[in-house]
């Protein structure tokens, strides 16, 4: 029988993931030999599953049988920090340095793996009730960048929220320090983003060329403090469009590339300061929905905020300047 986490995908792509051991070439002629029945009647390989369907299918044992499974995820931390949840979302503070996918450099600790360990231990996630969904991340930042990511519970939550994302109907705010004093204590950065994925870095310009895609990245002023004989700016940006490293580049080709950015930034200045990551953090997030968000529209309005920042505290120590200061809201 077909479940809530299952409903709303097309049958060749629920066979595909539901039963690895079936080739393609064998799943097409089942369901045009009607060895796979759907509800005791013929179907089509792109007929939408919906809840309670029943999935007939009149095949060889070896194409059930799968290996006793053993959960990767569990061999990741069972440690989260939440900044909310709910039955359908979770909100995390991932700490810089954790990645949230698996890489070529995984070693079985992720920001994934360590929610579907929580869910797991916490008696929400049951992966041998699961024909093919499993808890999943709706955003993602880099490893060394910190802040908010959002993760869907189940599979109608997921597809909500990533048409959400999509929309753009959720406010991002970020914190950093960049190098040297801002011309402007607010403004709207406009350039255009171009990436290179050999070298897994962006380039800005100001115009634009073939392959590169608009970016705006809008920014205030919050503090202005001294390190040793250099200046820095604390500053709360919000992106008005989401490229790869856009906050990153954008700042760093204006000529104040973040502190402790060892891809766009400043060795000479970096070294200085001793930063372990980027001073970088998704530290708050607000849902404003424009359009229906059928079962979660209850989060429509709310605001959440990572609790603390890690160069926060780094930053108060250094020397203020007499500058005009923004409050941090």
């Amino acid at each position: 029988m077909i479940g809530a986490n299952d409903a709303g995908q097309r049958l060749d792509k629920f066979l595909t993931k539901a039963y690895p051991n079936l080739p393609q070439s064998m799943l097409y002629k089942s369901i045009r030999k009607k060895d796979i029945k759907l509800n005791g009647k013929r179907c089509e390989i792109s007929t939408r599953l919906q809840e309670g369907d029943m999935l007939s299918m009149y095949l060889k044992d070896e194409f059930f049988q799968q290996e006793p499974k053993e959960y990767d995820f569990l061999k990741a931390p069972n440690k989260l920090n939440i900044v909310y949840e709910d039955e359908n979302l979770m909100l995390l503070d991932k700490q810089p340095g954790l990645i949230v996918h698996p890489d070529e450099t995984y070693h079985f600790d992720s920001l994934i793996a360590r929610i579907q360990h929580y869910l797991y231990n916490k008696g929400e996630f049951f992966p041998e009730a699961e024909n093919s969904f499993a808890p999943a991340l709706i955003n993602r930042i880099d490893r060394n960048t910190g802040g908010i990511v959002m993760a869907a519970k189940n599979a109608e939550t997921l597809r909500i929220m990533n048409e959400k994302v999509k929309l753009r109907e959720m406010q991002k705010i970020y914190l950093c320090i960049v190098c040297g004093r801002m011309e402007q204590t607010e403004a709207i950065l406009e350039g255009f983003l171009e990436k290179n994925e050999k070298q897994n870095r962006v380039y800005i310009s100001s115009r634009p060329s073939p392959g590169a895609k608009s970016i705006r990245t809008k920014y205030r002023v919050l503090e202005e403090r001294r390190f040793g004989k250099a200046i820095y700016s604390l500053l709360e940006v919000e992106l008005l469009t989401g490229r790869t490293h856009q906050i990153r580049a954008h700042l760093a080709s204006i000529g104040h590339p973040l502190a402790g950015d060892g891809k766009y930034g400043t060795n000479e200045k970096n070294k200085q300061i001793g930063f372990r990551y980027q001073a970088l953090y998704s530290y708050r997030l607000k849902f404003l929905f424009t359009t229906p968000a059928e079962s979660l529209s209850y989060l429509d309005g709310k605001e959440f905020q990572a609790k603390e920042v890690w160069f926060l505290k780094e930053f108060s120590h250094w020397e203020p300047l007499l500058s005009k200061r923004r409050p941090l809201a």
